[in-house]
C-alpha cells in the first residue's frame, strides 16, 4: 500500500480507503464488518470514511466498537454531517448548532476523542456560509476535529468558503469520480489543488458498474448493490449503452494483466490531485483485491484504449453527481 499526503494536513492516507455506505450501515452483518476492517488493516489501509447518516449512526457505532480496539494513531478516521438524524425536519444541515451537536454524537458512537477529518456531506444553502465556516473553525480549535473537508461542493461554493476561512481550513474535497463520471476534472481538481486541498473520491467503481458484473439486457443480480432500494437514482444512470461500453473494458484490462475493477481504481489514482479512493466491500477478499490497485500505473496507450472503449459513456461536464443531495438525504 502506498500513501499520499492529504492536502496541507500532516495526514498520510492510504491510496485505497475503506468506506461504509450500503455495507456497514446495515447492508452486512457485524461479523462481516469486523472481517472487512481487519482485512483493510492487514492490507495497509489506514483511512476509514463514514458518516453519521449511514444507517442513522449504525456505521459509526460498528467502527467505534471495532477500531477502538486498535491504537488511535494507527488509523485515520473521517466522518461527515448534513443529512437528517431524527424525525425533526429542522434537525439537519450545517448550522453551528448542528455541527457541534452532530460532532459530539459522532465522537460518542466512534468511541474517540477526535475526528481526523470532519466533512460537510453536502453544501447547506439554508445557513449562512460564515456561520458554517466559523463553526468548523471552532471544532478544530477545540481539538474535536483535526481537519475539515467537504463533499460535492461546486467551484463557486468552494471559492466562497475559502474567502471566509482562508487557506488551510479545508484539506479535502470528496466528489464522485470515476472513468464514467469525470466532471470534477474540469474545474474542481485544479481549483482545490491551488489551495492545497486534496481529493478523496467516492464511487471510483461507479457503484460497482466498473466491475463489469452488470450486463446489458440482464436483470440486476439480487445480491448486488443495485438491488438495494436506495440505489434507484444511481441505477437509472446506467443505460445498456453504458453497460455495453463497460463490457468493452474487460478485454483491455485482461490484456494489461488486471481486472476492470483494479484498472478503474488505478485510473482514478493516476491523478496526483487524488489522495485516496474510497471503496466499499462486503467480503475481506474484496478489500484485498481493491488494495492491489495501489501503486499500479497505466501507460498512455492503455489510457487511450480506455477512452476509446467508453466513448460518450463517460460524463465529463462539470456538475454535481446525479442525485447528490437527494442521495445523502435518503442514506
Amino acid at each position: 500500500m502506498r500513501y499520499r499526503q492529504l492536502g496541507t494536513s500532516d495526514l498520510q492516507v492510504s491510496e485505497i480507503s475503506l468506506g461504509s455506505w450500503l455495507t456497514f450501515s446495515g447492508g452486512i452483518e457485524f461479523d462481516q464488518t469486523r472481517a472487512c476492517t481487519a482485512a483493510a488493516l492487514d492490507a495497509g489501509i489506514n483511512f476509514f470514511d463514514t458518516a453519521n447518516a449511514y444507517g442513522q449512526g449504525s456505521a459509526e457505532s460498528a467502527w467505534g466498537e471495532i477500531l477502538s480496539a486498535h491504537p488511535r494513531d494507527t488509523y485515520v478516521l473521517a466522518t461527515k454531517l448534513f443529512a437528517p438524524m431524527s424525525e425533526d425536519p429542522a434537525d439537519f444541515g450545517l448550522s453551528a448548532a448542528q455541527i457541534h451537536k452532530q460532532l459530539d454524537a459522532s465522537l460518542q458512537r466512534l468511541r474517540t476523542d477526535y475526528i481526523d477529518l470532519y466533512q460537510a456531506h453536502r453544501f447547506d444553502i439554508n445557513v449562512p456560509l460564515e456561520e458554517t465556516v466559523e463553526a468548523f473553525q471552532d471544532v478544530v480549535r477545540s481539538g474535536k476535529a483535526r481537519y475539515i473537508g467537504f463533499s460535492e461542493w461546486t467551484p463557486e461554493q468552494i471559492r466562497a468558503a475559502i474567502a471566509i476561512g482562508g487557506d488551510g481550513l479545508f484539506v479535502s474535497s470528496q466528489p464522485q469520480y470515476s472513468m464514467l463520471w469525470r466532471g470534477p476534472e474540469a474545474e474542481v481538481f485544479g481549483l482545490c489543488a491551488s489551495h492545497g486541498i486534496s481529493q478523496v473520491v467516492w464511487s471510483p467503481l461507479a457503484q460497482g458498474v466498473l466491475t463489469g458484473k452488470y450486463k446489458p439486457g440482464q436483470e440486476v443480480p439480487v445480491d448486488s448493490r443495485f438491488a438495494s432500494p436506495t440505489m434507484g437514482v444511481a441505477r437509472g444512470r446506467y443505460s445498456d449503452d453504458v453497460l455495453e461500453a463497460v463490457q468493452r473494458l474487460i478485454p483491455i484490462a485482461e490484456q494489461a494483466g488486471m481486472d476492470t475493477a483494479t484498472m478503474a481504481l488505478a485510473w482514478v489514482l493516476r491523478r496526483e490531485e487524488v489522495a485516496s479512493a474510497i471503496t466499499g466491500a462486503s467480503r475481506p477478499e474484496q478489500v484485498h483485491a481493491n488494495a492491489a490497485a495501489s501503486g499500479l500505473s497505466l501507460d498512455s496507450g492503455l489510457l487511450a484504449q480506455i477512452d476509446t472503449a467508453l466513448g460518450t459513456a463517460a460524463v465529463t461536464e462539470p456538475k454535481l453527481a446525479v442525485g447528490a443531495v437527494e442521495g445523502v438525504l435518503r442514506r
